[in-house]
């Protein structure tokens, strides 16, 4: 089986974040991580792109969003145009709007912990 792959919408150089958690525990588990942050170059060693657009042509098994869902509704025909397998809203990322719009687009959802489903404690992955 090829390696895993996950986008991280909102991944941070913070390692107080949870985006930041969900880089490290999706790297510990063996996944390829691309962070995605407007502004940031490089997030725990690796390449962070400021869009899902700016990601290598590669197939996103998942994409985990730890954005606010004022944020992240504007990112959604980006997400679908991407085309992963899975769209995490990690807690606190969804609303009830955002939630329909992006079920509306035909994404796959799920709403919890990218990082509890992967085995993972965010506890376990301390700043």
């Amino acid at each position: 089986m090829s390696q895993p792959t996950v986008a991280i919408i909102g991944a941070s150089a913070d390692r107080q974040k949870y985006g930041n958690k969900s880089v490290r525990a999706h790297l510990k588990q063996g996944y390829k991580v691309f962070p995605v942050h407007p502004t940031e170059t490089n997030i725990e060693g690796l390449t962070a792109y400021t869009s899902l657009a700016g990601i290598p042509d590669v197939h996103l098994n998942r994409i985990s969003v730890y954005v606010p869902p004022h944020i992240g509704m504007g990112l959604l025909e980006e997400i679908q145009a991407k085309g992963a397998d899975e769209l995490w809203f990690n807690p606190g990322s969804e609303s009830p709007e955002l939630l329909q719009r992006a079920s509306d687009l035909g994404l796959n959802i799920i709403q919890a912990c990218s990082i509890v489903d992967i085995g993972e404690s965010p506890s376990a992955h301390p700043d």
